[in-house]
């Protein structure tokens, strides 16, 4: 069983906005001591005071993820720093809106060295220091586009596809070796941060969530569930379960759904004139924040989810029994 969250370390890749800024502050709360990484230096040093000025522990770390030589670096900086490493949550991301046509080669690789490659880094860095310390959890942040894909997000959606299936092999290569470390897998539906201001558009206006909009601090809580009450996959929002739902009963219905312009495309556009500025290739200058700027309505993650979220499943049980035979061996 993972530690108590009083006694653990915990290192967020992607902290310096949105559900992984929510997410260190959700750990630092618990307890936890927290190494905060991301690009942008100004925003981890705010989040790392915001931290401290609650009575937490943590530092900051900046990191590219997707260099695997800077992510080597962050763990062992955390383990310099703190001593070990008990948590590893990856939650980098960067996102281009807009046709495939329209999006560039260049553009496509970039989503997905940061949205892929930098969670294979993650894990990679993470497994031997999270082993040092006798087990823990990784935590990956994919999203429902996971599940099911939509239009005007290719390389996104793509790239959180990759995601389920890498951590799935993670997953069970983990088990059949026996080894103390549990993956868990955060499917989050559309969620108020700045991830869609810090997106780059090529809609003519700024990217939006489209509605139902639920809350980082939702998607926060259920990480640091995991962190203590590890899950294989954990879907937050209403939203995710109806994603869930029409990709199993009926993908093509769903696509004839989603081809409807005002339920597909233009759900994605804001009426706000596109500001030219993302964090693609570069982090946007500013200190860090959790919500997004937008005015519409902000949900909770409902009822139904969060149950589903903390019950286990069958299946789990068996491949925690399967891996612990494995680890007696």
């Amino acid at each position: 069983m993972p530690k108590p969250l009083s006694e653990q370390v915990a290192v967020i890749a992607g902290a310096s906005s949105g559900i992984g800024r929510a997410s260190a502050l959700a750990f630092a709360r618990r307890g936890a001591r927290v190494v905060c990484a991301a690009r942008g230096a100004e925003a981890l040093e705010s989040l790392v005071r915001e931290i401290r000025d609650g009575g937490g522990q943590a530092v900051a770390v900046p990191t590219d993820v997707a260099d695997p030589a800077a992510v080597r670096a962050l763990a062992a900086a955390a383990e310099r720093e703190f001593g070990h490493v008990d948590t590893w949550v990856n939650a980098a991301a960067v996102a281009v809106f807009g046709y495939v046509e329209e999006i560039s080669d260049e553009e496509f690789d970039r989503v997905m060295r940061v949205n892929f490659l930098g969670h294979v880094h993650g894990v990679k860095a993470a497994l031997p220091a999270l082993r040092r310390a006798g087990g823990g959890v990784i935590i990956g942040i994919a999203s429902v586009e996971g599940v099911r894909s939509v239009p005007l997000h290719a390389p996104y959606t793509a790239s959180k596809f990759a995601l389920r299936g890498f951590y799935d092999t993670v997953r069970v290569e983990l088990a059949q070796r026996g080894d103390p470390v549990t993956v868990t897998t955060i499917l989050p539906a559309a969620i108020d941060t700045p991830f869609f201001e810090h997106a780059r558009s090529k809609l003519g206006a700024l990217p939006k969530p489209p509605p139902p909009v639920y809350a980082p601090e939702g998607v926060a809580d259920s990480i640091v569930f995991a962190a203590e009450h590890p899950r294989r996959e954990i879907a937050v929002g209403g939203a995710a379960l109806a994603f869930f739902l029409g990709q199993r009963l009926s993908p093509a219905l769903t696509d004839a759904v989603l081809s409807v312009r005002r339920l597909g495309s233009q759900a994605f556009r804001n009426d706000r004139p596109d500001n030219g500025v993302d964090n693609v290739d570069t982090p946007v200058a500013e200190s860090g924040r959790v919500r997004g700027s937008g005015s519409g309505r902000v949900f909770r993650a409902g009822l139904v989810s969060r149950l589903l979220a903390r019950l286990p499943r069958p299946g789990e049980l068996a491949t925690a029994a399967v891996s612990g035979l494995n680890r007696r061996r």
